[in-house]
């Protein structure tokens, strides 16, 4: 009888020791539950039945219990409605003393590159290939997994890389990856392994990676940059070199043909690995797409990505493809277990697969270019002065400014609630690249019920 009730009521747990016995040791252990928040206002508790069943005593004294901190009015009884925690208000222990922090606020537009548009998420797409890859998932294909990624995946994805973005890859070699940050923490390792004592970078980029790299031990050394994008030729015995050489964050250049094979003919001649950031290859505008680096060398180029740009930075799935000698090393590196989830590996397999990663790519596509031409519009009429580059292609623009204006621009936003980047913001502290007055604006951000809203407040910061 016991194990049947034992079934019921919510499960809690309670150390009722002590001195004085099971009842008051009960009665202290459910008192200091609810005195710490550990059992929330309004919280019902099991019956005395079932909680004596999971407790091995018996239930006259968890009644008796329960009875003494009605008393007390630490708990209520209502007939039909059941013993519940009274309503009152909760000091965690500990909190009394500490200062209240405020949160800054938040600002009411934003312009910070990085992101897509949220709200245009699909979500009733990906809920049906979710619904259709866990319905024909094998039982196996839930369990630790292998390291590398799923299969179905690794196999979409070496597919959809090599028709789309030219890429020459094998499922065998493509690792997944929480996100980009997570492969660099992977490949760091290898790289200090392989003899690297520098990774060569470009002189804008993002400081979270230089410190990713930097975790590892690697010291990061910024390379020149020109109208024709980041110079190779100041490469030398560096270990590797980590570009985005499909659209140059944050400048927006196409890295150009010579340099690209120079890139290559470095890595060739040195032993040297490239690092290949296509971060969001999949948009662009006014030009042919500009292909991957890796198809010019598999053996010397690791090709990295991630949907955070096409779908949502918050799946945290990304992706590498290995040269094969680098795959075991990298594997490795990453460890034994699995750090992706399965349920969103497959469905991202099945997104693939069933064309839908296409058309959403396509869809998003036409709507950012529109936000371009807006912004571009909308500078040139309301800002003459400012001049709108690198909007080939990607998610983000940069606006020229005239000289000493970035600060100010900067400020002045911050005060009417725009988050703005500076293109000093992206600068890399050793870079011996001339210094430009600059924005980096992310027009995918703002969701589109925003959009207007948030050109506007740029406008008025602009000189």
């Amino acid at each position: 009888m016991a194990e049947k009730w034992a079934t019921f009521g919510v499960d809690l747990h309670l150390e009722p020791t002590g001195p004085g016995g099971l009842r008051r040791g009960l009665t202290d252990a459910l008192r200091d539950a609810v005195r710490t928040g550990r059992l929330a206002p309004g919280t019902r508790l099991p019956s005395s039945r079932s909680l004596a069943a999971d407790l091995g005593i018996a239930r006259n004294t968890v009644a008796e219990a329960y009875g003494d901190l009605v008393a007390e009015g630490w708990l209520t009884a209502r007939q039909g409605s059941g013993t519940r925690v009274t309503d009152r208000a909760v000091v965690p222990p500990g909190t009394g003393a500490a200062p209240h922090r405020r949160e800054p606020p938040r600002p009411a537009h934003s312009l910070v590159p990085g992101s897509p548009d949220l709200a245009s998420f699909p979500r009733a797409a990906w809920l049906k290939a979710a619904r259709r890859a866990l319905a024909a998932a094998p039982h196996d294909s839930l369990g630790y997994g292998d390291p590398r990624g799923l299969p179905a995946l690794r196999t979409a994805l070496a597919g959809y890389l090599a028709r789309a973005r030219g890429v020459r890859a094998d499922p065998d070699t493509v690792l997944i990856t929480s996100g980009f940050a997570h492969a660099l923490r992977v490949l760091g390792p290898v790289l200090a392994a392989r003899g690297a004592r520098t990774v060569a970078v470009e002189a804008y980029g993002l400081d979270a990676y230089w410190a990713r790299l930097r975790e590892s031990g690697l010291a990061t050394r910024a390379l020149p940059y020109d109208e024709l994008g980041t110079d190779p030729g100041a490469l030398t015995t560096e270990g590797a070199v980590l570009l985005t050489p499909a659209h140059q964050f944050p400048m927006g250049t196409a890295l150009h043909p010579d340099r690209r094979a120079a890139v290559v003919d470095w890595a060739r001649r040195t032993g040297g690995l490239v690092l290949e950031d296509d971060y969001d290859g999949e948009f662009r505008y006014d030009r042919q797409p500009v292909g991957a680096l890796q198809g010019l060398d598999p053996d010397r180029v690791v090709y990295l990505g991630t949907a955070s740009k096409a779908l949502a930075p918050g799946l945290r799935l990304g992706w590498m493809v290995l040269p094969p000698a680098l795959a075991e090393e990298a594997l490795a590196a990453k460890g034994g277990m699995e750090t992706v989830s399965v349920l969103e590996q497959l469905t991202l397999a099945e997104f693939l697969t069933c064309g839908a990663y296409d058309r959403h790519v396509r869809s998003s596509r036409l709507r950012y270019r529109r936000r371009r031409d807006a912004l571009a519009a909308a500078v040139a009429d309301r800002a003459p002065a400012v001049r709108v580059t690198g909007i080939a292609a990607g998610l983000h623009a940069v606006l020229r400014l005239p000289a000493g204006m970035e600060q100010p621009v900067v400020q002045a936003a911050a005060w009417q609630g725009l988050a703005l980047h500076g293109l000093a913001f992206h600068r890399h502290p050793e870079a011996i690249t001339e210094a430009v007055d600059a924005l980096v604006v992310g027009y995918a951000t703002p969701p589109d019920s925003a959009w207007a809203a948030t050109l506007e407040a740029l406008c008025r910061v602009l000189p």
